[in-house]
């Protein structure tokens, strides 16, 4: 098998996915969607231990709704669950949604980050922006998006470095596309610590994240256990969370369980992760313009790329990150 990146490596290389963008710099915060084409079958996995969702109990395979609209990640901890009322609001308006009778309903399920602690204004009066943002990025879908300090990941932060909105894609041949997107604002590095080699080193492509490989020798704080905010008495939440999807042509079941692989690709990229103060969550995604995969050992190469491509995603998130005045932590881009 002969793996390379997508054309635009972007979760968007998968068949009719398009992402949409809206973050407010005052606040330091914003919203990501992932609009889905229709019969895009959904499930998710949740590893971390402080979740903050909605809409995931649906996507229970045991649960009746196949298919979905979108998937939409905002900052703003559970204030940023408002997101996906925005979303909703803009695909009715274009006539999106289950339809039970007269009435369609937009099936927008939703993940959110702790981005409250990060230099931002979150003093925003009655109501929280975050229907606004995700009505906004809902209605800038492209092909094309920014990563690093854009969206969802405009106020993510890791233990040692900015964090972000990552994206990667992996072309599997004969017609076989994998894609994640991740917004990386994990409670541990996605560096190993005090260098600027990333964790997911062993997984990139060329030089999508720097090219700097693994160190030789490997550091000593490699051993270290690198923890956001360890000094505050009470730690901060925090979350990476993301998609993961394919055009092969899969199950609800099948769904999950790629959400479930891509998880090992959150583990390949991020130390410490899955950790009580996390909300790791992965969406699974098919668009079902593929073929399903010729059995169980077909299913299995499906899942390593998926790990793979998702390391890659958070890599990008962070390696993309752009300084800022006020920032809480640098971006990569500064480091010596």
């Amino acid at each position: 098998m002969q793996l390379k990146p997508g054309p635009n490596n972007l979760i968007t290389d998968v068949d009719g996915l398009l992402v949409g963008n809206a973050h407010d710099a005052k606040l330091k915060s914003g919203a990501t969607v992932v609009l889905c084409p229709p019969e895009t079958v959904a499930s998710v996995q949740i590893l971390g231990g402080a979740p903050g969702t909605r809409e995931t109990d649906l996507l229970d395979p045991m649960n009746s709704v196949e298919t979905i609209d979108a998937v939409v990640f905002s900052g703003g901890s559970a204030f940023g669950l408002d997101s996906a009322s925005g979303v909703q609001a803009a695909l009715r308006e274009q006539g999106r949604g289950f339809a039970i009778g007269p009435y369609r309903i937009p099936i927008v399920p939703g993940a959110i980050i702790f981005d409250l602690y990060n230099g931002g204004d979150k003093d925003w009066g009655r109501y929280p922006p975050y229907r606004e943002l995700g009505y906004q990025a809902a209605n800038n879908p492209l092909a094309e998006f920014s990563l690093g300090t854009s969206g969802a990941g405009y106020g993510a932060l890791t233990a040692q470095l900015k964090g972000g909105l990552g994206s990667a894609s992996t072309d599997m041949g004969g017609g076989l596309m994998v894609g994640a997107i991740a917004v990386v604002n994990a409670v541990g590095a996605v560096n190993i610590p005090d260098t600027r080699h990333f964790w997911a080193a062993a997984q990139e492509f060329g030089d999508e994240f720097g090219g700097l490989g693994l160190p030789s020798p490997m550091p000593e704080s490699a051993k270290s256990i690198p923890l956001k905010f360890r000094d505050l008495d009470r730690p901060g939440a925090n979350t990476t969370i993301g998609a993961i999807a394919t055009n092969a042509r899969l199950t609800k079941a099948q769904a999950k369980r790629l959400a479930v692989a891509a998880h090992d690709g959150f583990a390949r990229a991020i130390w410490p992760v899955h950790t009580p103060m996390d909300g790791d969550l992965v969406f699974g995604l098919s668009t079902g313009t593929a073929p399903a995969p010729a059995g169980p050992m077909a299913f299995a190469d499906l899942g390593a790329v998926a790990a793979m491509t998702m390391a890659r995603a958070v890599a990008r998130g962070v390696h993309a990150a752009s300084p800022a005045d006020g920032d809480f932590q640098p971006a990569w881009s500064t480091l010596r």
